[in-house]
């Protein structure tokens, strides 16, 4: 099965796609910024991208962590950068009541990896007739995403994309089992593999999570040896100033060369 996002598609046989972008909205300049740099790091290479920011942050470790400008405000945001840049863009939908608003803006709609099994959320991102990407939660089998899988064909919605972030390791850990993007793959559905909330330390520093970003590299490009058909991956240009997920962000800098390295590998890897 094929997943179509503008003018590419995801799927066996197809160019790996990159799904690109802050944690969080922390401005409309900041995220309008950052999309410009990398659409142009991605077209220089004449490959798929996918603009991702998250209107807002609603499994924060702290409530005092900043959240995000909410669901209006970043829609419009988002609204600019797909009128502006010409990028398609994907966020986090919490809410059924926000799927009508996301829907008229986002190409894809992503559910979050905390809400894998929340059926009336699922159902409404299905409906809007929107590819929905759904995040393996953490405490999920691959295998138990077939029954995830089967709420959203059950709206007559085939355009389904799964995501392997990380499954939880004891407290505060996760590991990555490359035997779920096999196992994920064989429902029919192109997987993705997120790079960067896989290297996560769930609430590993109290009050914020913690994470291994040096992990994030070997971890990408193991994925896309595996076989996947994206990579899913937040990007900051001071990953040390962020408003969220400061520790697992990939720096913008050393992105050119991922994407380098991860192309000749999906080059030579049969998909």
């Amino acid at each position: 099965m094929k997943v179509n996002v503008k003018d590419f598609s995801f799927g066996r046989g197809q160019p790996l796609v990159f799904i690109a972008g802050p944690c969080v909205i922390e401005s409309h300049e900041s995220c309008l910024k950052l999309a410009e740099k990398l659409k142009n790091i991605f077209q220089t290479r004449k490959t798929p991208f996918i603009f991702k920011a998250s209107y807002d942050k609603a499994n924060r470790t702290s409530v005092h962590s900043y959240r995000g400008p909410g669901v209006k405000e970043g829609l419009k945001i988002l609204a600019d950068v797909k009128r502006q840049l010409d990028v398609p863009v994907l966020s986090d939908v919490h809410e059924t009541e926000d799927v009508s608003f996301a829907e008229e803006t986002l190409d894809v709609i992503q559910i979050p990896a905390f809400l894998c099994r929340q059926t009336d959320l699922i159902l409404t991102a299905a409906k809007s007739g929107k590819p929905v990407n759904i995040k393996k939660g953490q405490f999920l089998a691959p295998w138990d995403m077939k029954s995830v899988v089967e709420k959203i064909r059950s709206t007559g919605n085939e355009q389904i994309l799964l995501t392997e972030r990380g499954a939880s390791f004891g407290y505060n850990n996760l590991v990555s089992d490359m035997r779920s993007l096999v196992i994920m793959r064989e429902m029919g559905y192109p997987v993705i593999y997120d790079a960067t909330h896989s290297v996560q330390l769930p609430g590993g520093q109290g009050n914020v999570s913690g994470g291994e970003r040096k992990m994030i590299v070997p971890l990408a490009r193991a994925a896309v040896a595996t076989g996947c058909d994206g990579l899913f991956l937040e990007v900051h240009e001071t990953p040390e100033t962020a408003l969220s997920d400061a520790a697992t962000m990939l720096p913008l800098q050393d992105l050119p060369r991922l994407i380098e390295q991860v192309l000749e590998i999906h080059r030579i890897v049969p998909c």
